[in-house]
């Protein structure tokens, strides 16, 4: 038997190809028809939601999350300046997931900021909510940079620094005059907030207690309940 080298396998499976198209293409067209199935098979459309739906919420909570906290820095009170960078912790995205007809992320989450106070409740449509109100309806709105943050801190001890988010979620229904109803869950951050702390100090918030569990050392003030 002669051994088949890749080359005559190649070229026997594309003149094999070529047959089985050239049968296929026989009979009056039949190429063409092949080709109009594939067009009728194609996924339909997704249906998008009404414009004149109605939101409700539910479940709607705010979390402050660290997003960043920095090695500590070693002062003796005075004013000084920091070399540690703040190293991040977790990065906000905001996030609309939904369950049936399709609606924009945005006015989703223009919805969202009406209910917990982000937008003016006056805003009856997307074009209304203007100036810092409208990035928070951006799905592709960015974090908060952890660079150039403080330049001095003042404190005696072990200096940290950190910074966090203020993080909104909730579950949502839209539903639609005599129509279908979409459901679904989004989330999105508003405040970008940034702290420092001494290890040698008690804490008083969750996130710089957070902040210090990170960083400080084990036995520091920081770490006690106050």
């Amino acid at each position: 038997m002669r051994a088949i080298t890749k080359g005559t396998w190649a070229a026997a499976l594309s003149a094999a190809v070529v047959a089985g198209l050239a049968g296929c293409g026989g009979g009056g067209g039949g190429g063409g028809e092949v080709a109009k199935a594939a067009v009728r098979t194609s996924a339909p459309a997704v249906a998008k939601a009404c414009v004149d739906g109605t939101f409700t919420w539910s479940g709607v909570k705010r979390t402050d999350r660290l997003t960043g906290v920095s090695a500590p820095t070693v002062s003796d009170g005075r004013v000084i300046d920091t070399p540690n960078p703040i190293e991040r912790l977790y990065t906000p995205k905001p996030s609309v997931r939904t369950v049936g007809p399709a609606l924009p992320p945005a006015e989703v989450l223009f919805s969202l900021g009406k209910r917990i106070g982000e937008i003016d409740t006056d805003a009856t449509t997307l074009a209304g909510a203007a100036g810092e109100t409208w990035s928070f309806t951006d799905v592709h709105q960015k974090a908060p940079s952890l660079k150039n943050r403080f330049s001095k801190v003042a404190g005696a001890g072990a200096i940290v620094e950190f910074a966090a988010v203020r993080e909104w979620e909730g579950d949502f229904r839209h539903t639609c005059p005599g129509g279908p109803t979409t459901t679904g869950h989004a989330r999105n951050w508003t405040v970008d907030l940034q702290g420092s702390l001494s290890c040698d100090e008690s804490v008083d918030t969750r996130i710089a207690r957070q902040a210090a569990r990170l960083s400080c050392e084990p036995g520091s003030r920081a770490l006690r309940k106050a």
